[in-house]
């Protein structure tokens, strides 16, 4: 699975990538494409293939959830998962499904996400991002 995780704060920024190596080491499939602001991510959109975009609502270059939301799902047909920290987050959500987004329909508050078992279970990790998908089976099966 082809992720791109568009994050400003450097300290998650860090745990995911950590948590990214876990899995290609346990051979997890996930590549996860760090972005730091809206540009960069529309950039990232503009070359490569994702299956699913992991967005914050507040970045350096774009303060409005809902405009974020709209400018990543014009990009493509990638799922969109909001996480995000940000009090509106549920009512962008609602809203970017009300105007048809392939937006996951419960946005993840970034400040309970369980990054230490995403370092030592490379599997939760990757179990995590299949449930923001529509449809996917969860449970990984890691190769020995």
């Amino acid at each position: 699975m082809k992720v791109l995780w568009v994050e400003d704060h450097e300290p998650v920024r860090e745990l995911l990538l950590v948590a990214a190596d876990k899995a290609a080491r346990a051979r997890v499939p996930v590549d996860l494409v760090m972005a730091t602001t809206l540009m960069e991510a529309e950039t990232r959109l503009r070359l490569e293939r994702f299956d699913l975009v992991v967005l914050d609502l507040t970045l350096p270059d774009s303060f409005d959830g809902d405009m974020t939301i709209a400018r990543v799902a014009n990009m493509g047909k990638h799922r969109i998962a909001v996480c995000s920290a940000q009090p509106e987050r549920d009512q962008a959500v609602a809203t970017a499904l009300k105007c048809g987004a392939n937006v996951a329909p419960e946005a993840i508050f970034k400040a309970k996400l369980p990054f230490n078992r995403f370092i030592q279970r490379a599997e939760s990790f990757h179990d995590f991002l299949i449930e923001q998908m529509p449809g996917a089976k969860t449970k990984v099966a890691v190769a020995a």
